[in-house]
């Protein structure tokens, strides 16, 4: 049985990546000018790693089950 992955996740994942690749783009733009701004850029691509960690755990959660499932 073949596993079913879910790939809108893997969009999400995939769009949150682009955010946080311009967030730190910004922050290395912004880092001699305004450090506030710098800083508030990386919490913001930070923020957007974890949801992208999330959102692989969650896939590849759903692959474990499945292969599991199928095992049996």
């Amino acid at each position: 049985m073949t596993t079913q992955i879910d790939t809108n996740k893997l969009k999400q994942a995939e769009a949150a990546t682009s955010i946080a690749k311009d967030m730190i783009a910004s922050a290395i733009e912004q880092s001699a000018a305004n450090t506030t701004l710098a800083s508030e850029a990386l919490k913001q691509a930070s923020n957007e790693v974890a949801q992208v960690q999330t959102l692989i755990s969650q896939v590849q959660s759903q692959i474990q089950t499945s292969s599991s499932s199928s095992a049996e």
